[in-house]
């Protein structure tokens, strides 16, 4: 059984739920991008899980938040998480889990605090806010109807490339995450299984005074990143084109057979052409050869 406690914030009033745990996204490096939920969930809680207390408690000292910070990273969350969720649930309590910045969980620790909670019944509440991975799709440029995370690429120049080779003909556009001393080795690797026309992005420095954006392809990229320095600083963010996929005429001629049976020639053309991503020219031939 929970209880809801009301909780000011200014004009919002927030509930907290005891017991639950609440994932709470935190800056990625401007202090104003936290939510006034999230302060006020951050300050209402019993505990708040974070993985360096040090680098976590600049934030809630930002804030005037008092709440007892307790460090769960991958080297200990399971014993935590075990030990936490049992005192939520014994003493009827609230915790936040927080990571060093984002949205939690996010290629960061939390998975076995929240797993714990979910096997024991305590629910799990979302605060959401800042990610890395959505904000640097959203200026990125690259088609972002589709893409997947593909998180932190394996250190070991075999493995990297083993990862990479994986993802070759991947056609949804692809987000990596990657450390200052690793990006140009990282490119370097794109740039021989992608090749050197594929169009890529690195962000670095999101939401900070020096957040840049370089676009263009890998080519260009692995030149800039080699010659200049500072665009090796600050941790990155690599959003890369997915690859160009050939249509499927099988389903190019199916649609077309049923919409040339319904609407004319230059409709059908032009949704079979919207819908399968097929090239206008070769859709059309195929409507005169069907129609024929």
């Amino acid at each position: 059984m929970t209880d809801t406690e009301a909780v000011s914030a200014g004009p919002l009033s927030v509930s907290i739920e005891r017991p639950a745990v609440y994932v709470v996204a935190t800056p990625i490096g401007n202090l104003g991008d936290v939510s006034t939920r999230a302060v006020a969930i951050l300050r209402g809680v019993d505990c708040v899980l974070c993985e360096d207390t040090r680098h976590s408690r600049r934030l809630l000292d930002h804030y005037a938040i008092t709440t007892r910070l307790i460090a769960c990273h991958e080297h200990n969350e399971r014993s935590v998480a075990a030990r936490v969720v049992g005192q939520l649930i014994a003493e009827h309590q609230a915790a936040a889990l927080i990571s060093d910045a984002g949205t939690p969980l996010i290629s960061d620790p939390g998975y076995a605090v929240i797993s714990e909670a979910i096997n024991h019944g305590v629910p799990v509440r979302s605060v959401p806010g800042p990610s890395a991975v959505i904000a640097a799709l959203s200026i990125c440029g690259l088609p972002m109807d589709r893409f997947t995370f593909e998180g932190f690429l394996p250190a070991r120049e075999a493995a990297r490339a083993r990862c990479l080779e994986g993802l070759r003909a991947e056609g949804r556009t692809m987000v990596f995450y990657e450390a200052p001393h690793r990006i140009r080795a990282t490119i370097v690797a794109m740039l021989a299984v992608f090749g050197p026309e594929r169009q890529a992005v690195i962000v670095r420095e999101l939401t900070k005074q020096f957040e840049t954006a370089h676009r263009g392809t890998l080519a260009e990229l692995e030149a800039l990143i080699s010659e200049d320095a500072n665009a090796r600083r600050g941790e990155c963010v690599v959003v890369v084109a997915g690859a160009e996929q050939s249509p499927d005429m099988a389903r190019v001629d199916a649609l077309l057979s049923e919409l040339l049976g319904i609407v004319d020639r230059k409709t059908a053309v032009r949704l079979t052409t919207r819908l399968t991503g097929a090239a206008r020219n070769a859709v059309y031939q195929r409507s005169l050869e069907l129609g024929d």
